[in-house]
């Protein structure tokens, strides 16, 4: 049957027009040009992961980005087109409303004057990436990827602005905040504010804002008696995957790990002294002005004076020959974007503001102790990140990196007065004085998204930061077990409990057994969260109970606090701010409590009996909490777009899992190094190294990554499998 199926696929590529069928994976060859400067290998290994050999830096980054784009071309060109607003250009009108966000965020042209001030040094590298990546492109010319035949175009060369692009992307996925802002700010108009207020809390954050954890474990706590680094950045899912995996060896560096697509380096990884990982900070760096402008000419109101707004004009292509006029004004804060109820909002964003764009993450890849680290994280751009350490002599540490605003006289969680003049940021917190440790006293690192700022830290701190209960898991459970090796820490990265479910599984226990049991519909629920162990585990009936529960108490507190806006909040709200309340259980919200549970939980049962049956022993989470990845293109493809994608999996794990899963986000990539392992470390990705789809390595890890099982690649001594050699001319 499978035989046949890739015939199929076969025959209906062959009806594409696409050429040279059977070269799905790179094989052993030679290639000459003046891409490098001397005798340049690449070793694929059995998993596809390109090990790079080089006399140069320059060299490895060239032969880097040629097998970038040999494995993810196409997907290099969507994200490049996705950051820049010019999606529509061949995907049609479904794409509009998304490059004019683009548009109006300015990231093509901050990208262009980014490269053109970027340090000469840090230019060169990704000059050198964009090389190999236009080498390929220039080479392959007629056997493109399948996703260009089908879209009917070829892609433009590579160039630094493009990387730059990417990198600004992933920039405005994990720091885009401004939507919240709005929200909360139409709640307070309807509602409440105090009570706004708490379902908003500074200090714990948005539920599903993506996030990450990474720990650093001390040599007195594992079998080597060096530190272990793990790490497993949580993200919107995606096919192929938003890591491409590498190993760059050259003089004065020898690093692998995790790149991400489009960008040149190791983001994620380890070299021969040190490994790091790293996770979403969620300070907030985005703020919106609300603007005294005409639009009609540009002219905003400041300080009691007029000035002029910057004009600006571009021209988005949409398929099939419709252009649309896409103007814009920029104030002193930012581009106005936006308008509600006859307010003109600009947004003011951190990283429209960075004087010299640097490239550090080379600097990254050649650190080799605690100090040079630091000095590369100083360099780092944004989006403001935690850095987990660890080197070969057993230390270990923590370092926030990247530019956040300082604010004095407005929270940044609302809209401010654009026209006053009061709400000005007043420059950078200064990095010396970011948070940071070193070698502390347990012999333990753990950043899951939590707040790191101290109480009493000297500057305003506001942001989407996760409540604890993922980093409160992983301390529990590395504290749990006294000597680690590297391979069991899949274990607590697959770890799907949940503190909080157990927590509000109890409290509807304990409201039905005070007040409902005269309800005989949900004694057959209440029986099985009486005795449930917390596990968000597929297959069980349980967390879908308590899942479900969940979201109507939540709608329930938010319509309490804002009649009028509360269902908008839905997707906002965290689950830290609903166990406050019920632990503390104001009377000004509820009069009644248990009778608040009680309806919540009845709902649930109701609405579990409307989608999986009137037994609720039989239901099962993992229905409820399916992935389904599709193939942007190909998997649309009737009766054949199956075999182009992943699922539907049921899935375990939740928000407040570490194992951080929902039906949008979840683990992108697992990595974990031991240095005392000088061979080798474990690192996978969610489908596979190639996104060629007839490939063997299109989806060849998904297996392992679904059951948990740890991948392990070679970094002293890889296997190769294929080996392609670039010679100079």
């Amino acid at each position: 049957m499978k035989k046949l199926t890739v015939v199929a696929l076969i025959i209906f590529l062959s009806a594409c027009h696409i050429p040279q069928l059977d070269r799905f994976d790179p094989v052993a060859t030679e290639l000459s040009g003046k891409g490098v400067q001397a005798r340049t290998t690449v070793a694929r290994d059995r998993h596809g992961i390109p090990h790079i050999t080089a006399q140069s830096v320059e060299d490895a980054l060239f032969a880097q980005g040629y097998v970038m784009a040999q494995d993810r071309l196409w997907q290099m060109d969507m994200l490049r087109r996705l950051a820049t607003g010019t999606l529509a250009e061949v995907a049609g009108e479904q794409a509009l409303e998304a490059d004019l966000e683009a548009r109006r965020l300015r990231i093509g042209p901050l990208s262009a004057e980014y490269a053109k001030r970027m340090p000469a040094a840090d230019k060169a590298l990704i000059a050198a990436f964009a090389r190999g990546v236009n080498y390929f492109i220039d080479s392959t010319r007629g056997r493109l990827p399948v996703e260009f035949r089908v879209l009917g175009y070829d892609p433009k060369p590579w160039s630094v602005a493009d990387t730059i692009a990417v990198c600004l992307q992933m920039y405005r996925t994990l720091t885009a905040t401004w939507r919240t802002e709005l929200l909360k700010a139409s709640m307070i108009e309807a509602g409440d504010a105090d009570m706004v207020e708490a379902l908003f809390p500074v200090l714990e954050g948005s539920e599903f804002t993506p996030g990450s954890n990474a720990w650093a474990v001390g040599g007195q706590r594992t079998v080597s008696g060096r530190p272990i680094v793990a790490n497993d950045p949580h993200l919107e899912f995606s096919l192929p995957s938003v890591w491409h995996l590498a190993h760059l060896k050259a003089p004065g560096v020898d690093v692998a790990g995790a790149a991400l697509v489009g960008v040149p380096g190791i983001l994620i990884g380890r070299n021969v002294r040190i490994a790091w990982g790293i996770t979403n900070l969620g300070f907030d760096v985005q703020d919106l002005y609300a603007e005294q402008i005409d639009t009609r000419t540009g002219r905003v109101e400041y300080r009691g004076r007029l000035e002029m707004a910057r004009g600006e004009r571009e021209v988005v292509l949409v398929r099939g020959g419709r252009t649309v006029d896409a103007a814009l004004w920029v104030t002193r804060h930012g581009p106005v974007f936006l308008q509600e109820g006859g307010t003109a909002y600009s947004l003011r964003w951190a990283a429209a503001e960075i004087e010299g764009f640097g490239f550090p993450i080379l600097d990254l890849n050649r650190a080799s102790n605690w100090e040079q680290f630091r000095a590369a994280c100083a360099r780092f751009p944004g989006p403001a990140q935690n850095f987990v350490y660890a080197d070969r002599d057993g230390n270990i540490g923590y370092q926030v990196a990247g530019r956040l605003p300082l604010r004095r006289k407005h929270k940044g969680d609302v809209p401010a007065d654009g026209a006053s003049g009061e709400h000005e940021w007043e420059g950078w917190i200064p990095f010396e004085e970011l948070p940071s440790a070193y070698n502390p006293p347990a012999g333990l690192v753990i950043t899951a998204n939590q707040n790191p700022f101290p109480a009493r830290y000297k500057y305003p701190v506001g942001g989407n930061f996760a409540p604890r209960y993922r980093a409160d898991q992983i301390g529990h459970l590395l504290k749990a077990k006294e000597k680690w090796r590297a391979e069991e820490m899949a274990a607590v990265q697959t770890d799907v409990y949940s503190a909080f479910g157990k927590y509000l599984a109890g409290e509807l226990v304990a409201a039905y057994d005070r007040r409902g049991r005269g309800n005989v519909s949900l004694a057959p629920a209440a029986d099985l969260l009486r005795n449930w162990d917390g596990q968000m585990a597929r297959g069980r009936p349980e967390p879908l109970i308590v899942a479900l529960a969940f979201q109507h108490l939540r709608k329930a507190a938010a319509e309490r606090a804002s009649p009028a806006r509360g269902a908008r909040y839905e997707a906002q709200m965290g689950p830290a701010a609903i166990e406050r309340l019920l632990r503390e259980r104001p009377p000004s919200w509820f009069e009644d409590w248990d009778l608040t549970l009680l309806r919540a939980f009845v709902d649930a049962v109701e609405e579990g009996k409307r989608m999986q049956g009137r037994d609720p022993k039989r239901w099962d989470y993992g229905a409820y909490n399916q992935l389904h990845l599709r193939h942007p293109v190909m998997g649309r493809i009737r009766w054949l777009g199956q075999y182009f994608n992943i699922g539907p999996y049921p899935m375990s794990g939740s928000s407040t899992t570490v194992k951080q899963t929902t039906r949008r986000l979840g683990p992108s990539m697992r990595f974990i190094a031991d240095l005392g392992d000088d061979e080798g470390f474990y690192l996978q990705i969610i489908a596979g190294e190639s996104g060629h789809l007839l490939s063997g390595h299109y989806k060849d890890q998904w297996k392992d990554y679904y059951d948990g099982r740890p991948r392990r690649v070679s970094f002293s001594k890889p296997e190769g499998v294929s080996v392609l050699r670039l010679q100079p001319n």
